[in-house]
């Protein structure tokens, strides 16, 4: 009997989650690489539970390069110029204020945005 009420209430349970496909969640950064979000204060996820999507990745471009020019009839090469690599995007930062969607069933965990602290 007890097994059987078991059953029941977790069929309820399952038409209730069923019911409302989504929750909004807020988290934070606890670590970047491997990536470890706190969510509401409650419990943390790794990456494994985590899709973040390309905008909250970090991008940067190479743009060292080299010029060659004729001084006095020499060709000389220049230093090279921007040797540091530019970043175009951060992506997530330890202690960062994220927002996330809940997948259907809590499996997986989708990154919305960052949070503007305002």
């Amino acid at each position: 009997m007890a097994n059987l009420l078991e059953m029941i209430k977790q069929a309820g349970l399952d038409a209730m989650e069923a019911s409302n496909p989504l929750h909004i969640l807020y988290g934070k950064v606890l670590k970047n690489n491997p990536l470890e979000v706190n969510v509401d204060q409650r419990f943390t996820l790794s990456s494994d539970f985590l899709i973040v999507p390309e905008h909250l990745t970090r991008y940067e471009v190479d743009l060292t390069h080299q010029h060659e020019v004729i001084v006095d009839g020499v060709n000389v090469t220049t230093r090279n110029a921007l040797p540091e690599k530019l970043v175009i995007r951060e992506g997530l930062s330890e202690g960062d204020p994220i927002i996330l969607l809940r997948v259907q069933g809590g499996q997986k965990y989708l990154i919305m945005d960052k949070v503007a602290s305002g």
